[in-house]
């Protein structure tokens, strides 16, 4: 049987998004490389005791604010200077602490930006996670039909004022219409220096300037291969979508739907536990969907979300 090492792992972040990343010391295996700071959960440990222990032992803090966040298992290869072994990673964000950053064990801290590492190399177990920290925790999809233009796009703007950075079209329309609405809201969103998802046409997607495509579960599950040079991602609604859109690495998916909502007031719901069950081994960012508030981020990331995707409860804050 492999003997697995829990490890507990934080996510220190600034109001800006940067977060801390660590040299492993000398001495250690793999010397030199970066990680998110942490260590082994010890016997008679919570994962967020564990956190607030090694956060106290190696950078002399103690974390004031934790949100648990996704686990991943990862099997280490054997080095020169390590054998082989597999972690089990607990992954919380750490948004505020007590006390000056120090570093106790003679490790290089560095705040990075996900869209720009500059420090190299990194842990092999991190580099997902450095991935899906490339997208932020909110999803906005568009309500143009049930809105009209004029209190949409008054909504859009103020959300993108208040640092909005992701956005699909997802409405269709009269081509003339919907050439006008699309090209409005993909300067806008581009104004602001968010990005923007175009619902289901590649090609359209790549003409109007769009930054990626969303596409619908039956478009997922006769793709081949990613399309490249744009972000591609998906509406699933079961494992064998997730398992689809995992294989063909796409940018990251929307799985619902999580409660009730207006758009599919029949569907059955998957509640929280199965969401979390879904997701627990998929290796893309997943956004959960379906009658999603902002209440809800804090469930959807202890589940293992990246965040959550809204339609209607965006636009109305």
């Amino acid at each position: 049987m492999v003997k697995i090492t829990h490890v507990a792992v934080a996510i220190l972040q600034q109001p800006d998004g940067k977060y801390l990343l660590a040299s492993r010391p000398q001495g250690k295996p793999w010397a030199g490389w970066w990680e998110f700071p942490g260590g082994k959960i010890e016997a008679g440990e919570t994962p967020e005791h564990a956190l607030k222990r090694e956060l106290k032992e190696e950078l002399g803090i103690t974390a004031t604010r934790i949100q648990s966040w996704l686990q991943r298992r990862f099997d280490y290869p054997e080095t020169h200077d390590s054998p082989a072994k597999t972690v089990h990673l607990h992954f919380f964000f750490v948004t505020a602490w007590q006390g000056e950053l120090h570093p106790h064990e003679g490790q290089q801290l560095s705040w990075q930006n996900s869209a720009n590492i500059t420090v190299q190399p990194v842990l092999p177990a991190n580099v997902p996670i450095i991935k899906a920290l490339a997208l932020p925790s909110i999803y906005a999809i568009s309500n143009v039909a049930e809105m009209g233009e004029e209190a949409f796009f008054l909504a859009l703007k103020n959300q993108l004022k208040n640092g909005l950075k992701l956005v699909q079209l997802r409405e269709r329309f009269c081509e003339p219409i919907f050439m006008r609405i699309s090209r409005h809201v993909i300067s806008l969103v581009h104004e602001f220096g968010a990005k923007i998802m175009l619902n289901g046409d590649l090609d359209l997607a790549k003409k109007l300037g769009a930054d990626g495509v969303h596409l619908p579960s039956a478009e997922l599950m006769n793709l081949k291969q990613k399309p490249e040079n744009l972000m591609v991602a998906a509406s699933c609604h079961n494992a064998i979508e997730l398992t689809q859109a995992e294989k063909l690495g796409l940018d990251f998916v929307v799985l619902s739907p999580v409660k009730l909502t207006k758009s599919h007031e029949n569907a059955a719901t998957l509640g929280w536990q199965k969401f979390g069950n879904l997701i627990e081994n998929i290796e893309i960012p997943v956004y959960a969907l379906g009658g999603m508030t902002q209440n809800d981020l804090a469930v959807a990331l202890s589940c293992g979300a990246r965040g959550i995707a809204m339609q209607r409860a965006i636009w109305q804050n």
